[in-house]
């Protein structure tokens, strides 16, 4: 998932199944449209492969992400760039590994095979697998905040929020069990407007340059 927004009008520039590698080309449609401020949700899909051996490294995914947002920078240095934790997946098993339609779907669709493949296993092998899949997007969480930081007071970091976020299947597409429907982009939403409001409303300072 990575997921792009403008104010004051609004427009996804998202592209479905995409991963950190496609972040910069986004970002730099952001920047042709003159965005002023830009939301970025993006590194499920980056630890949603078919295998472990495929996830994305941590620190490629660190230096994809810092590229997209020197991108920004360049196009629109006023510009601010809010970015939203990636969503637990380990979660999304839980809640889902005893429902036999979400199973079917993770199994028909080969959704997430990294973290969702045999649902009902608890043998101490898949046990270990779905936590070194929660462990990287863990990550990649604490690889945005550091590209946050240094990116400066242009940039906000969730804090884990929507990592954090309590979910149910009832936030869910029935249409794949894995990405959010209607309900779960409004729980989104609200979370991330929370730490946004106010923090739009203020002008951005840049520090100055040490001689």
């Amino acid at each position: 998932m990575g997921d792009l927004g403008l104010a004051p009008r609004t427009v996804n520039l998202a592209v479905p199944g995409s991963t950190s590698a496609g972040l910069a080309a986004q970002v730099a449609r952001a920047v042709d449209r003159r965005a002023d401020y830009v939301t970025i949700l993006v590194g499920a899909q980056d630890a949603c492969v078919s295998s472990e051996r495929l996830m994305t490294p941590v620190d490629l995914y660190e230096s994809r992400v810092a590229q997209a947002l020197a991108t920004f920078r360049a196009g629109r240095p006023g510009g601010r760039v809010f970015l939203a934790s990636v969503p637990d997946v380990g979660r999304l098993w839980r809640i889902g590994k005893d429902s036999p339609v979400a199973r079917g779907f993770w199994a028909v669709g080969r959704i997430c095979p990294t973290m969702l493949a045999r649902p009902t296993s608890a043998s101490e092998a898949d046990r270990a697998r779905r936590e070194r899949v929660r462990a990287r997007i863990a990550g990649y969480n604490a690889a945005l905040a550091r590209v946050c930081a240094a990116y400066g007071p242009g940039c906000r970091h969730d804090g884990g929020q929507v990592f954090a976020q309590p979910f149910t299947l009832g936030h869910v597409s029935k249409w794949d069990f894995f990405h959010p429907n209607a309900a779960g982009q409004r729980l989104i939403a609200e979370r991330t407007f929370q730490m946004m409001r106010d923090w739009l409303a203020e002008p951005v300072v840049e520090p100055l340059s040490a001689p």
